[in-house]
């Protein structure tokens, strides 16, 4: 827990405590006083907290792979006291391409960095319950990692609190407004919090907020996704790599030691709210799985659903507002925003303090929320 809020008085606010707003209030609050304002009753109670991360390089759109690229560096050697064990486990991720999915794994192998091409015979010795009539081509990352998310998060609200940084649960915005140089924003209860800056972290919520604030909106769009674990007995999955096929239609890693987490890679428009699964999609889900793996699934543990929030572009929209001076979106991370989180973090606190960003130009150009016109 963050330290009480005792002040209503802020350098900068950030409005939201997933991933986003936690990573953003640990990087500026080394500088600045900052309170994170919080809707729910717990820090990443949405999305982060329904996150089943890896760290992969060849993943998501080029700003995406260069923020994850940068931040790899502070998975492997967190700062100290950061978290109490690894935020890393190795884990090979396999793609794996039936005829008709060949020529989008050539794609893959052709663009991507540290991936490259296995045969089908070394696919099933890393996992065999992969199906050879299945297989016609497949290739490997060997530099992919699990990510425990909880310790990540955790981490970064515990750097926060040890910066000074407050926290403000139960407080969701209801009304935010500039006046004489300060942004207001009044929460649950009727306290108002005011600051020059405010930081939009509301995950997919982002819109939302900035429309509270009287700005445009950037085409925020949630979607849902869904995740089952069963248990893949006779099967022992431990050490087998993460599964997916190259259309990213489905994909399967271990869980927990003896279960599997499948996905149908699902990306269901939906508004944001707490979200639960559908039935058609777990179904969907262990159909498509079983189409490269033979795995009988008997029962279904439990299955679960979370937002992962995309502007129209589908890269991520990190900066200042064009129109509103002191207003800063930090929104559209997608399923990017974990394995994103260390360098959009280090980024979000360069900006706002002037400091010249270590991300090349078209990067930051991808970024810029300003590329929506009513931005």
């Amino acid at each position: 827990m963050l330290r009480r809020m005792t002040d209503t008085s802020f350098d900068i606010l950030v409005i939201g405590a997933g991933i986003a707003g936690a990573t953003c209030a640990a990087h500026l609050s080394a500088e600045r006083r900052v309170a994170l304002v919080e809707a729910e009753e717990a820090a990443g109670y949405h999305s982060t907290g329904r996150s089943a991360a890896l760290w992969l390089q060849n993943y998501g759109p080029p700003d995406v792979r260069a923020l994850t690229g940068a931040g790899r560096g502070f998975f492997l050697a967190p700062p100290e006291g950061f978290a109490e064990h690894p935020l890393m486990s190795p884990r090979n991720v396999l793609f794996v391409a039936p005829a008709e999915q060949v020529a989008d794994l050539d794609e893959m192998l052709a663009e991507g960095i540290g991936l490259r091409e296995i045969s089908v015979a070394e696919a099933r010795a890393m996992a065999p319950a992969l199906r050879a009539d299945y297989l016609a081509k497949v290739a490997i990352e060997d530099i992919a990692f699990d990510i425990d998310v909880a310790a990540l998060h955790q981490g970064f609200l515990r750097q926060a609190k040890s910066r000074g940084a407050q926290l403000a649960l139960r407080s969701r915005a209801g009304r935010i407004e500039r006046k004489a140089g300060l942004w207001h924003v009044e929460v649950t209860g009727g306290a108002v919090f005011s600051a020059p800056i405010v930081v939009n972290a509301a995950g997919s919520w982002g819109d939302e907020v900035g429309q509270i604030a009287g700005l445009s909106p950037l085409g925020l769009q949630p979607k849902r996704r869904t995740g089952v674990i069963i248990d893949p007995q006779p099967w022992d999955v431990t050490g087998w790599p993460m599964i997916g096929d190259a259309a990213g239609t489905w994909y399967a890693r271990p869980e927990q030691r003896t279960k599997m987490m499948v996905s149908p890679a699902d990306e269901t428009p939906m508004h944001p709210h707490d979200v639960q699964p559908d039935e058609l999609d777990v179904a969907i889900a262990i159909d498509r799985m079983q189409q490269g793996l033979d795995i009988n699934v008997r029962r279904v543990d439990r299955s679960w659903a979370g937002l992962r929030s995309f502007l129209p572009d589908g890269s991520l929209g990190i900066g200042w507002d064009k129109h509103a001076e002191g207003f800063f979106w930090c929104i559209g991370q997608g399923g990017y925003g974990i394995q994103t989180s260390p360098a959009a973090g280090r980024l979000v606190a360069d900006l706002i303090a002037g400091r010249a960003p270590q991300l090349p130009g078209s990067v930051l150009a991808m970024l810029n929320p300003a590329r929506y016109a009513g931005a």
